[in-house]
């Protein structure tokens, strides 16, 4: 679907998406490894049981992964979406097992200072089933940009503005 068949919908602080994922132990360990995270506790059950966690985790890697990727499906619905950056804090172990809520909430809205397009800023995390943030994380996109070839302009990747 090209970018002007893309329908529009107005973005406003304070708009809410979210999705729901169960992690399979299977996933939790194909995961950690295709990343190149060799950290046993997202691969290895017998020395993660022997931990203070008791059995696998989530790698990091992988939880910022879907809490991007949520980002990009939602936008993507109005065209080409553009991550100019994110940050995430690890609060609580995400267990190999565990079904989880994935969120973001719109922060700000603003206009690009050159060009068409707006900056978007979110809040958001992943909350387990017992609803503790396990995963606190902000970040900006970019939105409704011209990125025909030959649009005006290029990416000015420092403050993500054109």
């Amino acid at each position: 679907m090209s970018e002007a068949a893309c329908p529009r919908h107005e973005v406003a602080a304070g708009e809410r998406f979210s999705r729901e994922h169960t992690f399979r132990v299977e996933e939790v360990i194909g995961f950690a490894l295709a990343a190149g995270d060799d950290n046993p506790l997202h691969h290895d059950a017998e020395f993660a049981s022997n931990t203070r966690f008791g059995r696998l985790i989530v790698s990091g890697t992988h939880t910022t992964a879907l809490l991007l990727g949520l980002t990009a499906s939602h936008f993507a619905k109005q065209g080409a979406v553009i991550g100019v950056g994110f940050s995430v804090s690890f609060e609580r172990p995400v267990y190999g097992d565990e079904r989880v809520t994935l969120e973001w909430t719109v922060d700000t809205v603003r206009p690009c200072s050159k060009g068409s397009g707006q900056r978007v800023d979110l809040k958001g995390g992943l909350r387990n089933a017992r609803d503790e943030v396990c995963v606190s994380a902000t970040g900006t996109v970019l939105i409704g940009l011209d990125l025909s070839v030959g649009a005006a302009g290029s990416m000015n990747h420092d403050s993500g503005e054109r």
